[in-house]
C-alpha cells in the first residue's frame, strides 16, 4: 500500500503545536492509528477534520457511544428484514448482500481514494470494545461471514482515534497506535487560537478576558476547568451586539464569579465553589 508524502501543518482555522504536527507525521509514517488524548474541549475531534481538509481528503466520522459494538463499524446484518421479506415472497431475499448494511470501517476501507477514518470518543464504548477492533485496525482488513468475502483497504486509511480517558484502554489495543496528548494551550497558543477564531477583537478585551480564564483554571477543587471551547463562546458572547461593552471592563477582579459565567462554568458544584470564594474574599 503507498503512503502519500503530504504532511500536516496546521489550517487557518486550527492552531496545531510542532509537536502534534509531528505525531500526525509519526502516526503516518508507522501505519498506526493515532490515539488522540486531551481535556475535552481541546480540539481533538477538530484536528481530524483539520486533517482531511488540509490533504484534500475526504473525513468519515464514526461517533462512539455507550452503546456502540464494533461490529458495527464493519457492518451489520439485517436478518428481520430478511425475514420480513421472505414471508411476502420478495426475491431479494435470494441475495444476501441486499441486507448487509456497511460500517464506517468497511466505507473507508473500500473507498478509492485515501481517506481520514475518525473513531471519535472511543472510552464511551465497552471496555472491549478496542479489543474487538486490534486485527481489523491492524491488518485493515476483515472477513464478513454472511457473505464469505474479506474486505481489504485498497487505499490505507488514515485513522485517528479520540479518547477523553473516561476509562483505560486495553494495552493490546495502546501498542497498535501512536500516542499523543494534547496539553492545554499555554497564554501564547491561546492568543493565536483567538485569533483565528475573531479577527477584530480588542487586546484590551483579550488580556482581561486571559487573566480571568486562566485564574479561574487555576482554582483548585474545580470540577470542570473551563475549556478553550468554552473561553471561545464567552469571548462571542462578550463582544456580541447585545451585550454591554463594558461588562468585563467594570467587573470587579475581586469576585471569583466572572460575568456571563454560564459559557464558562457548568455545574453547579463549581458556581456553588466560585460562590463561597467570592463570600470569603468580601469578609
Amino acid at each position: 500500500m503507498s503512503v502519500d508524502t503530504q504532511h500536516f501543518a496546521g489550517t487557518d482555522q486550527y492552531i496545531a503545536t510542532e509537536s502534534l504536527k509531528l505525531a500526525v507525521k509519526a502516526a503516518r509514517a508507522l501505519q498506526k492509528p493515532l490515539l488522540v488524548k486531551g481535556e475535552p474541549g481541546t480540539g481533538k475531534t477538530l484536528l481530524a477534520e483539520q486533517v482531511a481538509q488540509s490533504l484534500g481528503l475526504e473525513l468519515k466520522t464514526w461517533h462512539i457511544k455507550s452503546t456502540t459494538k464494533a461490529q458495527q463499524g464493519l457492518y451489520e446484518y439485517d436478518a428481520v428484514s430478511r425475514l420480513r421479506d421472505s414471508q411476502l415472497g420478495d426475491d431479494r431475499v435470494y441475495d444476501i448482500k441486499n441486507y448487509i448494511k456497511p460500517g464506517k470501517l468497511w466505507e473507508a476501507f473500500t473507498s478509492e481514494e485515501r481517506c481520514v477514518l475518525l473513531i471519535d470518543e472511543i472510552d464511551k464504548a465497552d471496555i472491549e470494545f478496542p479489543n474487538d477492533l486490534l486485527h481489523e485496525l491492524d491488518k485493515m482488513s476483515f472477513y464478513v461471514y454472511e457473505t464469505g468475502e474479506t474486505i481489504t483497504a485498497t487505499q490505507r486509511p488514515i485513522v485517528i482515534i479520540t479518547s477523553n480517558n473516561e476509562k483505560e484502554l486495553p494495552d493490546a489495543f495502546l501498542r497498535r497506535c501512536f500516542f499523543h496528548y494534547i496539553e492545554f494551550p499555554d497564554e501564547a497558543t491561546m492568543r493565536d487560537i483567538i485569533d483565528v477564531h475573531f479577527s477584530k477583537i480588542s487586546a484590551t478585551l483579550v488580556n482581561e478576558a486571559l487573566q480571568i480564564f486562566f485564574k479561574l483554571r487555576q482554582i483548585p477543587g474545580l470540577k470542570k476547568p473551563p475549556s478553550t471551547s468554552e473561553l471561545i463562546d464567552w469571548l462571542s458572547l462578550l463582544m456580541a451586539d447585545d451585550m454591554p461593552e463594558d461588562v468585563l471592563r467594570n467587573h470587579d477582579k475581586s469576585k471569583a464569579i466572572p460575568p456571563l459565567y454560564g459559557a464558562l462554568i457548568k455545574n453547579e458544584q463549581d458556581v456553588q465553589l466560585l460562590e463561597r470564594l467570592a463570600f470569603m474574599s468580601r469578609r
